[in-house]
Formats: structure tokens, C-alpha cells, sequence
């Protein structure tokens, strides 16, 4: 959905951020897969299957549940990452090019606790533009 603005002298340029169908769907597999090998490694562990799916009596836990159990965590940090980043939705703001005062001022979301919103202003008087 692309939701700009336009009148005679000001267009502003909505930008969409980190919620994108994408992100969505990645971040849920990654959150399934990850889940998935957590779960191998810990029925390694104990010797029995907790899901039935995933024979466990065949994958030793030293190396084999070791690694898996690593990845598993691994994953699920980087899952947590990517739904924070969905939650926060880090990227999004607006661009907006004014003819009348001849400048373009940017404006991103960052990560919420370090303030890192970004704004930035670019005149462009010198330069002549099209007002087709």
C-alpha cells in the first residue's frame, strides 16, 4: 500500500520500515526452525522423544545435540531480533521534497532506546527543477 502525499509545492513520501510481509514470514520460520533444532538437541539430552517427529535415539547428544541445541538458541536470538525489529518497526518514516522553500528533509525510525531516529535536510537551491 503506498500512502503519499502530493499537493502543488510539498510531496511527502511515506516509507514503510521493517513491517513487511517478509520480515513476517521469515521471522516465523526462523522461529519454527530454530524451536525445531532446540528441541532435537534437548531429546538428545534427555534420551527421550519429545516430539515424536524427531527420532531422537539416533543423534548422540556430544557433538551431535550439542550443535543442534547451539544452533536452536542461536536462532532463537536472531528471531527475537528480527520480531523486535517488526515490533519497533525500525526504518519507517517519510521523505518530503518542498519546491516553495527548494528543500528535501529525511526522516527514519531507529532502535527505540538508543534515540536513533535519523533526520536529515538537503537544500537544493542551486539546482533547477521540473515543474511539469
Amino acid at each position: 500500500m503506498n500512502m503519499n502525499w502530493r499537493s502543488k509545492d510539498i510531496w511527502i513520501e511515506f516509507l514503510r520500515g521493517s513491517r513487511k510481509t517478509s520480515n513476517f514470514f521469515w521471522s516465523f520460520i526462523l522461529f519454527l526452525g530454530s524451536l525445531g533444532f532446540l528441541v532435537v538437541g534437548t531429546s538428545s539430552y534427555l534420551e527421550k522423544n519429545l516430539i515424536s517427529v524427531f527420532p531422537s535415539q539416533e543423534i548422540l547428544f556430544f557433538p551431535q545435540g550439542i550443535v543442534m541445541s547451539f544452533y536452536g538458541i542461536a536462532g532463537l536470538f536472531m528471531s527475537s531480533y528480527l520480531w523486535c525489529t517488526i515490533f519497533w518497526n525500525v526504518g519507517s518514516g517519510y521523505d518530503q521534497f518542498d519546491r516553495k522553500k527548494r528543500n528535501s528533509l529525511y526522516f527514519s525510525l531507529g532502535i527505540s532506546w538508543t534515540k536513533s531516529s535519523h533526520l536529515s535536510s538537503l537544500s537544493y537551491e542551486r539546482y533547477s527543477i521540473n515543474q511539469n
